[in-house]
């Protein structure tokens, strides 16, 4: 065991290690002198330049963001309490009760790279993106997670129209939007104070006179599963189930997006999968 073990460096250094490219859906590439993942397979996961790795594991850059703590417990695949540690070898209070957690449970990590062919998104409970595959990407229209962190589905939706320019929900938009904001409603039970919540609630309000209106009502219900038509510029109009998962013990939203076999949708994102 490296003296280091419990140094930050030591930390990232040891649980990559103990991962293989096959772990978080990386093929294996060339002659592998060491074990684990490659710093910079590690870097592409996790959405940070490979230099920024080999700094935090020299100890020459020792204050990562919270965010990117999270980042790199989700890339490592770690458990809550190894994500715990990860925080405090890093200076930072790991997130505590009545908080929006951003932790993918290992067994959901592996799960997710399993599924990688689909069109899938994590959501965290104030429905910030975590993580998505490549065709969820593809299909929405949308940087991936890793490159652009917090975005936000609630606030695409409500104040930069992103979302309803690209989907059209069946049961239309008001559905669509009353179904968003009970789910936050939830949320906000528990969550209410914590300031990484309160923030875009917030901006919400002041930027959104709809979003204002429906979370005054005060309605509170878990989002469901529902069908969506994806206008894609390069394969036409897509028609699509979205159905939604959620994890005992895991305050996510995990939406995954099929078609019917044989289908013309199913057969709209085999041609999507060719052009990643």
């Amino acid at each position: 065991m490296p003296a280091d073990f419990h140094s930050l460096g030591g930390l990232l250094r040891a649980w990559r290690e103990r991962l293989l490219p096959s772990d978080v859906g990386l093929a294996s590439v060339g002659n592998r002198r060491t074990k684990g993942l490659r710093r910079e397979e590690l870097a592409a996961v996790a959405g940070v330049s490979s230099d920024y790795i080999v700094r935090l594991e020299q100890g020459r850059w020792l204050t990562p963001s919270a965010q990117i703590v999270a980042s790199l417990a989700r890339a490592l695949q770690l458990d809550r309490t190894e994500t715990e540690l990860l925080y405090r070898a890093a200076g930072l209070a790991p997130p505590g009760p009545g908080t929006i957690s951003q932790h993918i449970p290992p067994g959901v990590q592996r799960m997710l790279t399993r599924m990688a062919d689909l069109p899938l998104g994590v959501f965290a409970a104030d429905w910030t993106l975590l993580t998505s595959t490549r065709l969820w990407d593809v299909l929405f229209l949308r940087p991936a997670a890793g490159e652009v962190p917090g975005q936000n589905l609630v606030v695409d939706t409500f104040v930069n129209a992103t979302s309803t320019a690209v989907a059209d929900p069946d049961g239309g938009a008001d559905a669509f939007d009353r179904a968003l904001v009970a789910d936050l409603r939830r949320t906000a039970a528990y969550a209410g104070n914590d300031p990484a919540f309160a923030s875009p609630i917030a901006l919400l309000h002041e930027h959104s006179p709809r979003f204002a209106g429906l979370w005054a009502e005060g309605a509170a219900a878990a989002f469901r599963s529902l069908v969506q038509t994806v206008h894609h510029p390069l394969v036409g109009d897509v028609r699509i189930d979205c159905d939604t998962l959620t994890v005992p013990d895991a305050d996510l939203r995990i939406i995954v997006c099929t078609a019917a076999g044989g289908s013309t949708a199913a057969e709209q994102l085999a041609r999507l999968r060719t052009a990643i």
